[in-house]
């Protein structure tokens, strides 16, 4: 589904991401976990051509995409979540939902089956979305890009600044949205709730892709306890 090789990417004279390969099949969530700064969200950002590829190539279903504006990966059914939400604050929730579907004729039903999965957000379906909570925001953006239906669903630190019982929550969906169809590529920093859901996972260091492997030989792995799950770890997720 999603296949990159050797890509490099960065800012000015700043190479952030060095020479990075990965593959994510069909129908897997896969994430890629690090630190703060390691080129997450860069990565991230080349895939869906919102940041120039300076080397390398990005495949989805096959297809060359490198350098492609990044409007039209929609058309290769490839949707990105961003860091941040990035919802239309000013809009309302059924209107952002809307804009995330401009290109489905039939995304009234669509519409409809989210509302169904987040009735939070059919409660309040004529509230602006900047005056949602941060939990109810991320649902937004979740339902926002479902409402493209793609097949494809690139997630940008969805857990970032939410209660546990919210990430708990939020999880819980991706996994529902994989067992719908969707093949899932998760970037994460709460390394521990990535591991917890992903059939495989990356770990990415300055830029550099420095481990691969079953998200359940990386959750044991001591190194990456150590480094990326913290001293919480066993109290949290055992």
């Amino acid at each position: 589904m999603l296949r990159i090789r050797n890509l490099c990417c960065g800012y000015g004279k700043l190479e952030v991401v060095k020479n990075a390969s990965l593959h994510v099949s069909a129908g897997e969530i896969v994430t890629l976990i690090g630190a703060n700064g390691a080129g997450k969200t860069s990565l991230l950002n080349a895939i869906v051509g919102l940041l120039p590829t300076r080397k390398g190539e990005t495949l989805i279903s096959g297809k060359r995409v490198t350098g492609q504006p990044a409007w039209k990966n929609i058309f290769n059914e490839t949707v990105l979540v961003p860091e941040g939400r990035q919802l239309f604050a000013d809009m309302t929730v059924h209107d952002n939902l809307v804009v995330g579907g401009y290109r489905n004729p039939g995304r009234d039903q669509v519409i409809e089956s989210v509302l169904t999965r987040f009735p939070r957000l059919r409660e309040r379906i004529n509230q602006l979305a900047g005056t949602l909570s941060g939990g109810e925001q991320q649902m937004l953006a979740i339902g926002r890009a479902m409402v493209a239906k793609p097949r494809l669903l690139l997630l940008d630190e969805p857990s970032m600044g939410l209660a546990p019982l919210l990430v708990q929550e939020v999880f819980k969906v991706i996994c529902e949205l994989q067992e719908s169809g969707v093949t899932v590529f998760l970037v994460e920093q709460n390394a521990a709730a990535a591991l917890g859901i992903a059939d495989r996972a990356y770990v990415i260091e300055t830029g550099e892709i420095i481990l691969e492997g079953d998200a359940g030989d990386l959750l044991n792995n001591p190194e990456v306890k150590r480094a990326y799950l913290g001293k919480g770890y066993k109290e949290v997720w055992e």
